[in-house]
């Protein structure tokens, strides 16, 4: 087994207070033979920690077969002094992967003691809304304007590891051990990938609002209601999202939103529908306690899609009911909508929950 030990300048990024404290910290990645824990081979295992107000990396390089059960126990030892362990898609990968060879080299797996963070699971909830075709780490990099030296991937490095035990090249084991540093060091860099949870996940507050009016694509009037919020998050780069019904835009620690307002008449659904009787010539449902005085031939039982009243003005969607009246164009139809005149955006906890539904939306449509 070889051992590298170096320390590294890296930029602050993220405070990683915000995680933890620094000294509890161990960023880890792996580089393997293969997907399978039972099948191949762990060649190379990098740390980073933040100690002595520095960046720490230190690798264990396996330069023979033999010296995997080495690179196991050295990076079991250096665990047992930290408290999280983070890593990008190491919960699906890495952590499985790692425990299946200590398990097939008779090593005694235990890490129960440390947190375990998940870099890519962190993001991967903003997927869409940020745009992103990929979520690999590089793809991250790159989405964050973050270089790196090494261009090649791990799948392709399998084959310069078996040239490197058939050679021991010193410029083959070079490009390994520079592969594996680029993903370590672009761990701590991509931190502020964590900035746009903690932009959407804390409260914004309310800044402006304003309905507007613009001509649609048939010249008739179209109504929005803009919305501009402010977090106490700031995001390192904008991005855009829009959909039918919302827009989005998100710069520096403020969002600024579009919501299409439907002007019309919609339909209010009861669900209790055999409490009512519907009027065919008034398109319209009744209680059962008012609908006896009207003449048998003018109602009918009611149905669970003809139980409704209907109104007409200007209406805010809503994708699940936060304020009554929930209205609909047909039964069963989403979004839902609320009549305008009904919306109080100044309830801090009635606004948060609507921002939390748009986010939704943005992220699934």
């Amino acid at each position: 087994m070889i051992t590298i030990k170096k320390t590294l300048a890296l930029p602050d990024t993220y405070p990683l207070k915000e995680i933890g404290r620094p000294k509890d910290l161990l960023f880890f990645d792996i580089e393997t033979t293969g997907f399978s824990g039972s099948s191949s081979q762990l060649y190379l295992i990098g740390c980073l920690y933040w100690q002595k107000d520095t960046w720490n990396l230190i690798q264990w390089f396996a330069d023979s077969k033999d010296a995997e059960a080495d690179l196991l126990h050295s990076f079991l030892c250096l665990v047992r002094q930290f408290k999280i362990l983070l890593h990008f898609n190491g919960d699906t990968f890495d952590l499985p992967y790692l425990q299946k060879r200590c398990t097939h080299l008779g090593i005694d797996w235990d890490i129960s003691h440390i947190k375990s963070l998940d870099l890519y699971k962190k993001i991967k909830p903003y997927r869409k809304l940020l745009g992103m075709d990929s979520l690999k780490q590089k793809a991250i990099e790159g989405f964050l304007g973050i270089d790196r030296t090494d261009t090649f991937s791990g799948g392709e490095l399998v084959q310069v590891y078996q040239d490197y035990l058939a050679s021991h090249n010193q410029s083959l084991e070079s490009l390994l051990l520079l592969h594996n540093e680029d993903d370590l060091k672009g761990m701590p860099e991509i931190l502020p990938i964590l900035n746009y949870e903690d932009f959407w996940t804390h409260p914004f507050s309310l800044i402006h609002q304003n309905i507007c009016s613009e001509p649609d694509q048939n010249n008739h009037s179209s109504h929005q209601l803009k919305l501009t919020c402010q977090s106490e998050h700031s995001i390192p780069v904008p991005f855009f999202r829009k959909t039918p019904v919302v827009s989005c835009l998100a710069k520096d620690n403020c969002l600024y939103l579009t919501i299409e307002l439907f002007q019309g008449i919609l339909k209010h659904f009861y669900s209790n529908y055999k409490d009512y009787y519907y009027l065919p010539y008034e398109d319209t449902a009744i209680h059962k306690s008012v609908g006896e005085y009207v003449d048998k031939s003018a109602r009918t039982k009611a149905t669970a899609k003809n139980c409704y009243t209907k109104q007409e003005g200007l209406f805010l969607p809503q994708f699940d009911p936060i304020w009554e009246p929930a209205m609909q164009k047909e039964y069963k139809s989403k979004p839902f909508y609320v009549p305008l005149s009904h919306v109080n955006l100044k309830d801090p906890s009635l606004f948060h929950r609507y921002l939390c539904l748009l986010q939704k939306h943005l992220e699934t449509i």
